[in-house]
């Protein structure tokens, strides 16, 4: 990829995750990446394409931050790790990323729920090798706390997303 590319991506990511996908117009990228807005189109073909670099992008970002769950054995762990998982998301380039998948969960063309079915099913493991009484629901609903915890640690509300984090390592005694 070229440095102009990567700029482009770039200044995308920035504009779409703070903005919005549907509020940003190529030539704002453009700008913001010191481009001209032909050398998009060339690139990327058009403003779908360029989301959708930034989604497989995306892709190879959440199996990095999943990974670690994925493939641990302990079962407390893999719920410890996933109690942990939001505040890997907060900190530099990354946020970006993750804003922008925050957004897009309401764009029935780009929420892609099968993507987190790893996940899930690995909690749901962990929850029935640790004899909780409903492991399907235990996982679905560790997912979702953990899911909104994300959006607080992305919104900045590290205080609170903390003080659930440290009650559900009690809860789940992990």
């Amino acid at each position: 990829m070229t440095e102009k590319q990567s700029n482009i991506l770039n200044a995308a990511l920035e504009l779409f995750s703070n903005q919005g996908y549907a509020a940003t117009a190529t030539s704002q990228i453009a700008k913001k990446a010191g481009v001209s807005e032909g050398l998009i189109f060339r690139h990327f073909e058009n403003k779908k394409g360029l989301l959708n670099a930034l989604l497989k992008e995306a892709d190879g970002r959440l199996g990095k931050l999943f990974g670690p769950i994925l493939f641990e054995t302990n079962s407390k762990k893999v719920i410890r790790r996933t109690i942990k998982m939001p505040f890997k998301i907060g900190d530099g380039k990354d946020s970006d990323y993750w804003k922008l998948q925050s957004i897009l969960k309401w764009n029935s063309e780009y929420n892609k729920p099968e993507k987190l079915k790893p996940l899930i099913y690995k909690l749901t493991v962990a929850f029935r090798n640790l004899k909780y009484k409903d492991p399907d629901n235990e996982a679905k609903l560790l997912y979702h706390i953990m899911d909104n915890i994300s959006i607080e640690v992305l919104k900045g509300n590290m205080e609170e997303a903390k003080i659930f984090r440290d009650f559900l390592l009690k809860k789940y005694k992990v």
